[in-house]
């Protein structure tokens, strides 16, 4: 006979079945007497520990509930014969047996077999008496222990492994400050120096609000060490020696979330066609081990902020959004389901399609009610991506960027603050509001100086150029561009800027060409209409440019009614980049 309290309290035949224990009451008194230990509880404590106010003949109800459980458990005991397992001694009895699941999975822990032993849980220890006295100190010693297994386990795992299962950890139980350190570090050595410091700032923020007290000196030690980058801090095997060995010493999943990581630290970087040739192959690698939690993990930890609203490779990207579609109803999660949805948001830019646009409200709307500002971050980033749908969005875009600056300041997440920078410049150009683009473009560069990137000088110089107005300056920006791979920004966009350059100054639009641009350059009455993105308004200004030229009242009628809402802006200042002046002066 086997017993179960780590969970709802069971018995087991030794065919595996359930035995069947009658009521609550004879539960109870099996519970009670395998939290003695083999000890003998006397009947009397028995009635006072099953009833506040013992009702007359309870002593003779636990008689008959022993009775009852005997027989049940030991269902070919002979008549008359003394029985094995619930015995009398003296005043009470006694449960005699070393089957029970919480004593094997005590030494489960102790033998340092966590995976062996936290597989032995069906639920809290117990769980049938949650409120008894009797119960409680065991149900809290063995939470303890399990709790203490799942970060001896986590620290067992490569990182990249562990930052899932710990996020989930000190989720459920703030107060884990070894939890809160293990998550740290793990996101650390997996290549996210910027999400560790944050854990180790909301670690901080819910010891205080809720135990009110600070972080002990193992999580502070571990923030200076992270901000020095202490040799110590880097794992043993992953990426620190040679990749031979790593690849000796890794196994595929720990290697594909490895493998994220360093596409982050080369994505921020500008290592974009890099980037792209690995990040659908550790897709792909990880739907072939058919594990949907590594899957998961895989698309969700590019968190990478993205600031232009075409995607550099729409076949990969549309890839990319069918896999997250694939495994998002096997996460239950909140914060892998969020940063699944963010990631179907913003590789799915430039669609008009509903589906990117619910996935954004999704993601904030999740994100919101996790205090992980990271994912928050990520959120607003789709619904950043995801605003560009119709024109006159500048004021909302402005309030999204506002948000990320305050949000990543605080919690250490500079490519994300760099990203607020950036979306207000657009938002302050798109209203002239250029002493306030000018101080945003400062800031990002600063932040960028700081923080190694070197893409974020593409934009703050396309920037300068379009406060130049010059077609120097903006040939200029072009040839200082980085050879970064961003044909979602680059096709077309100096022809674009000159084009523009020239419309203003009354000069002939040269032939050039202009990329995914072109159809709305010299538009006619069959032009499509233009995708979403922050060349939208600048689009359809020019589809009403071209329809004035025609006479084509039709066209000029639909896109008054498109660009009224943005009438305070300017076409193209949307950008950062480049303009065709106020809007108003086309409508």
């Amino acid at each position: 006979m086997e017993f179960g309290v780590l969970g709802p309290v069971v018995a087991w035949d030794d065919a595996g079945q359930l035995v069947a224990l009658k009521g609550p009451r004879h539960r109870a008194v099996l519970a009670r007497l395998i939290v003695a230990r083999g000890r003998v509880v006397p009947a009397t404590r028995l009635v006072d520990d099953l009833w506040p106010d013992p009702p007359d003949g309870a002593l003779s109800a636990v008689r008959t509930f022993v009775a009852a459980l005997r027989r049940s458990l030991e269902p070919d005991r002979a008549p008359r014969s003394k029985p094995r397992l619930l015995v009398t001694e003296g005043p009470g009895y006694a449960l005699r047996t070393d089957a029970v699941d919480a004593w094997r999975f005590e030494a489960a822990v102790e033998a340092g077999e966590y995976e062996t032993a936290l597989g032995l849980w069906r639920g809290p220890a117990y769980a049938d008496f949650a409120d008894e006295p009797w119960a409680q100190g065991e149900r809290s010693r063995l939470t303890e222990l399990r709790l203490l297994a799942v970060e001896r386990l986590a620290a067992t795992r490569q990182p990249a492994e562990a930052v899932a299962e710990l996020d989930a950890h000190v989720t459920d139980h703030p107060w884990r400050e070894e939890g809160w350190r293990l998550l740290a570090l793990a996101l650390y050595q997996s290549g996210r120096q910027g999400d560790a410091l944050a854990v180790l700032r909301r670690a901080r923020a819910m010891l205080v609000a809720q135990l009110g007290i600070d972080p002990g000196p193992a999580l502070a030690r571990l923030e200076e060490d992270i901000l020095n980058q202490a040799a110590h801090l880097q794992p043993a095997s992953v990426w620190s020696a040679t990749a031979a060995a790593y690849q000796r010493t890794a196994g595929a999943r720990a290697q594909l979330e490895s493998t994220v990581g360093l596409l982050r630290s080369l994505a921020v970087t500008g290592e974009l066609a890099e980037v792209r040739r690995h990040r659908l192959a550790a897709i792909t690698a990880a739907e072939e081990l058919g594990d949907a939690d590594l899957v998961a993990r895989v698309i969700g930890a590019y968190d990478v902020p993205a600031i232009w609203t075409r995607s550099d490779d729409e076949t990969q990207a549309a890839a990319i959004v069918r896999a997250a579609e694939r495994v998002l109803p096997t996460q239950d999660h909140p914060t892998m389901r969020a940063r699944l949805l963010a990631t179907i948001a913003l590789e799915s830019r430039g669609s008009s399609a509903a589906r990117p646009l619910e996935a954004a409200r999704e993601a904030e709307q999740i994100a919101r009610t996790l205090d992980d500002p990271a994912v928050l971050a990520f959120a607003l980033n789709g619904v950043f991506i995801q605003s560009c749908r119709r024109p006159g969005q500048s004021a909302v875009r402005d309030g999204i960027g506002a948000e990320l600056i305050a949000l990543a300041a605080r919690h250490a997440l500079p490519a994300y603050e760099i990203l607020g920078h950036l979306i207000r410049l657009q938002s302050a150009c798109a209203v002239a509001d250029y002493v306030a683009a000018d101080n945003h473009s400062a800031a990002a560069d600063d932040l960028a100086a700081r923080h190694d990137s070197p893409l974020v000088g593409v934009f703050t110089r396309w920037y300068d150029a379009l406060r130049a107005d010059t077609p120097a300056a903006y040939l200029q920006a072009a040839a200082q561009h980085p050879a970064t791979a961003m044909p979602g920004l680059d096709a077309g966009l100096l022809p674009l800027a000159l084009a523009a350059q020239a419309i203003r100054h009354g000069t002939p639009v040269p032939d050039a060409d202009y990329g995914p641009h072109a159809p709305y350059i010299h538009p006619d009455s069959h032009a499509p209409d233009p995708p979403p993105g922050l060349f939208l308004e600048l689009h359809w200004t020019l589809i009403a440019r071209a329809a004035t030229t025609r006479g084509d009242d039709q066209t000029l009628a639909r896109a008054r009614a498109v660009l009224a809402p943005a009438a305070a802006e300017q076409a193209g200042g949307q950008s950062g980049l480049l303009t065709l002046g106020p809007i108003s002066d086309y409508l």
